[in-house]
């Protein structure tokens, strides 16, 4: 499936190294589902996972910045092997800086996927900024490519694909 772009999307996503997700509204449906005792549990959608695990064998870093604590998402984030990770982040681009510094790269090696206020920051500096269907018009603004699909629907997926796609590493 070849996923529409424009030509200055193509170019910026040629050059993506690392990809930063939030996740709250993108690689969950922003929903909260808290139990009587206060635990809490999240959905996840098994091909934006899979689109982690591949982007993450063909040699990309993925960094998971949440200004919320979950446990439940730190767990998944071991399971799909992403190293980076960083949950209850008063500052997100405090620690965008961090990673981007550690890895040696350039805000134009970057991109960032969000949905909302708190992920502006980041979306304005990478080089890709990218947004799920259902953003805040805010974020909507932002970013360079939009998602068909909503936050924890397949739309970090599709986003995947399509940077993987534009550098020939999207298997067939």
């Amino acid at each position: 499936m070849e996923i529409k772009m424009s030509k200055d999307v193509r170019a910026r996503a040629e050059q993506v190294r690392c990809i930063f997700l939030d996740v709250d509204g993108v690689l969950t449906d922003g929903k909260l589902y808290i139990g009587a005792n206060g635990e809490e549990t999240k959905t996840n959608f098994v091909r934006d996972g899979y689109g982690i695990k591949l982007a993450l064998k063909q040699g990309f870093e993925i960094a998971v910045i949440s200004g919320r604590p979950s446990a439940a998402m730190q767990q998944r984030c071991e399971w799909l092997g992403i190293r980076h990770v960083a949950m209850n982040a008063e500052n997100k681009e405090q620690v965008y800086r961090r990673i981007i510094t550690q890895l040696g790269l350039s805000d134009a090696q970057c991109a960032a996927i969000g949905d909302d206020v708190p992920d502006l920051p980041l979306m304005q500096r990478v080089g890709l900024a990218m947004s799920v269907a259902d953003a805040h018009p805010s974020a909507l603004a932002a970013a360079h490519w939009v998602s068909q699909y909503n936050g924890g629907h397949g739309a970090v997926r599709e986003a995947l694909d399509l940077i993987l796609g534009s550098q020939g590493k999207l298997p067939a």
